[in-house]
């Protein structure tokens, strides 16, 4: 019998990772909680069969055996908890906590429970970015001692909360940083982060309290690696978005850039002195892979997977960044 799921929150990452999950054929929608009636209808488009449940306790209270929670970012830790605590698998949209607290609290609660527990960080998924981890892990590019990483979105959130500090946890760092941070991380290997230091910026001018950050640039030392960081909202970049991570080595860099500007197209290319050789080009559907990969692995296995503890290891960058 296939994994039955609930999603909480059907906004358009919430469908869009419900289609990636349905696709599979390993899960099967039967719930959805979300206060917009259009996007309960969008949701029954991808599910036509799906329950309406009025709150996540409704839905717990179901036969389910996992929930994919896409709600703003201060509920994730707390429905993330709850929906473990009932038994339930989770796969939550990033970031899975606001803190390195509320996140070591949600994979506490996923290992007491025992059950799986998933982050979209959706980046890791890309081919470009696989094509060039499997680079570092086979040791293509000798020692990796410095890391490049990009993301400037030439728009802002659209929603509120993302500018309300208790809400959101942050500015552009938490929100598009996280998955930058994440992607250096896992390339390395989730070594130890420490000597961070930060600038942060709103609107031109430095952070003060009770506002979030629109422009950031960062340093941190990962297990040895010098890891550089600018991530903004509203940058005037003339494109788009600038999305870059940059890999160097004693042996060779790689790098993972986008194209003209696109949220989607990337490239990865190895670099050898001054040849490039392209390792990815062209199309890649890879959004909804993060998603489907959890549904694929709940179809196998409810337990809880120990490769969990790694988010802890971005959520403690984020702090560190923060100052808190």
């Amino acid at each position: 019998m296939k994994p039955r799921l609930g999603f909480l929150g059907t906004g358009w990452i919430g469908r869009h990772r419900m289609a990636a999950m349905v696709a599979t054929g390993a899960v099967e929608a039967v719930a959805v909680c979300d206060p917009s009636p259009e996007c309960i209808a969008e949701a029954a488009n991808v599910a036509p069969t799906i329950r309406i449940v009025d709150s996540l306790d409704a839905m717990l209270a179901l036969d389910i055996d996992g929930v994919v929670i896409a709600t703003p970012s201060a509920l994730h830790a707390d429905q993330s908890i709850q929906a473990l605590q009932a038994g339930k698998a989770v796969f939550c949209q990033k970031p899975l906590g606001r803190t390195a607290a509320e996140v070591d609290a949600v994979i506490a609660a996923a290992r007491e429970a025992d059950r799986l527990l998933g982050v979209d960080l959706s980046y890791r998924h890309t081919a470009g970015m696989e094509a060039i981890a499997s680079l570092i892990g086979e040791g293509a590019l000798g020692d990796i001692f410095a890391i490049d990483l990009t993301f400037h979105n030439a728009y802002g959130p659209d929603k509120p909360w993302f500018y309300d500090p208790v809400q959101s946890g942050g500015g552009c760092v938490v929100d598009l940083g996280v998955h930058l941070v994440d992607l250096a991380l896992w390339a390395l290997g989730f070594p130890k982060a420490t000597d961070a230091h930060a600038a942060l910026f709103a609107g031109g001018q430095p952070l003060h309290p009770g506002s979030v950050e629109d422009y950031a640039s960062a340093s941190f030392n990962a297990g040895g690696t010098n890891v550089r960081l600018t991530c903004s909202w509203r940058l005037h970049a003339g494109q788009d978005a600038v999305i870059a991570a940059d890999f160097y080595g004693t042996n060779g860099g790689a790098a993972f850039r986008n194209v003209g500007g696109s949220f989607y197209d990337f490239t990865a290319d190895h670099f050898t002195g001054t040849a490039a050789h392209r390792l990815t080009d062209g199309a890649d559907d890879w959004g909804g892979r993060a998603a489907a990969a959890w549904a694929t692995q709940l179809a196998q296995s409810p337990r809880f997977d120990p490769a969990a503890d790694h988010f802890a290891r971005s959520a403690e960058v984020l702090d560190l960044i923060y100052g808190r």
